[in-house]
């Protein structure tokens, strides 16, 4: 008979049902081998071993510190601990098979590609929210979680949003031809007066991750989620890239913001392209070598 032992109201001995299995985090004491691991890895520090049973038990009045980020739970080769915001069965056991070497890690992410070309076909609603599911297995600052996604899928609203940034790139080339960033905005503008779109290469999809304005590490947060999302793409035909182009708009002209819907407290935010790729890559492609300083 399997039974738990309530680690942050403990009220009776190990080897029996204890406790009211009320509290956070349970363990269960026939497969608990008392080896620490789990309060070792806590990053909040706040699991400790009860000095007469010998248990795991979170410190008293610690419960509202806990990240909820399952570190104990994973870390445990005995699968003796269950988290009571943590549903064990969204928690699977790490398959040895499906792990990659090295070479195929390296060649995993090298042959990451910014798709610009997509071709003339809908991208199904089940595999964006498949790659969003994905993509919300990235880290988070605090294991907050609070990237939010806007899904856009209507053509002439993501034609309409090329459109305000070419507008605004007309804007920055009268008002300061020698901007910075003003270089390579005379060719995207005559593209597009010939009909073709440079912003957001007519992508059946654009996405945007958001956060709110009380996440200081916001701008990171929807970052690595969106590159989590761009690398789980290929696996499912798919291609994204950055829209780069649009998120200056955004960032300079606050109606744009506004035509995209973005909530007005969410001021960390990137767009993204997503569409089935009309290409395929062959090779891996070479970067700058790497600038290091060594302390």
């Amino acid at each position: 008979m399997l039974f738990y032992y309530d680690i942050e109201n403990r009220n009776g001995p190990g080897g029996q049902a204890v406790g009211n299995n009320t509290g956070l985090l349970k363990v269960d004491s026939e497969k608990c081998k008392k080896d620490g691991i789990c309060a070792a890895e806590c990053p909040m520090a706040i699991i400790k071993m009860d000095r007469e049973e010998g248990y795991p038990q979170l410190i008293p009045g610690t419960e509202p510190v806990c990240l909820r980020c399952g570190h104990c739970i994973a870390v445990c080769p005995h699968g003796a601990l269950q988290h009571a915001s943590i549903p064990m069965e969204r928690c699977p056991t790490i398959i040895k098979d499906l792990a990659i070497d090295r070479e195929q890690a390296v060649q995993f992410l090298r042959s990451r590609r910014s798709v610009r070309i997509y071709r003339d076909k809908p991208v199904e609603k089940e595999k964006v929210a498949e790659l969003i599911e994905i993509a919300r297995y990235a880290p988070t600052a605090g294991n907050r979680q609070m990237v939010h996604w806007l899904v856009i899928t209507d053509r002439y609203k993501i034609h309409q949003l090329a459109e305000l940034t070419v507008d605004w790139m007309r804007f920055i080339l009268e008002k300061d031809p020698q901007a910075a960033r003003a270089p390579y905005f005379p060719t995207i503008v005559k593209a597009w007066d010939k009909g073709f779109d440079r912003i957001l290469r007519n992508a059946p999809v654009l996405l945007v991750a958001h956060t709110p304005k009380d996440e200081p590490n916001g701008m990171v947060d929807l970052t690595l989620a969106l590159s989590y999302l761009e690398l789980a793409a290929p696996t499912m035909g798919l291609g994204a890239c950055w829209a780069g182009a649009l998120q200056g708009a955004i960032l300079s002209q606050p109606q744009i913001k506004e035509a995209l819907g973005l909530p007005e407290n969410h001021p960390h935010h990137y767009p993204m392209m997503l569409g089935y790729s009309k290409l395929r890559y062959y090779r891996l492609t070479e970067r700058k070598p790497p600038k290091i300083v060594w302390g």
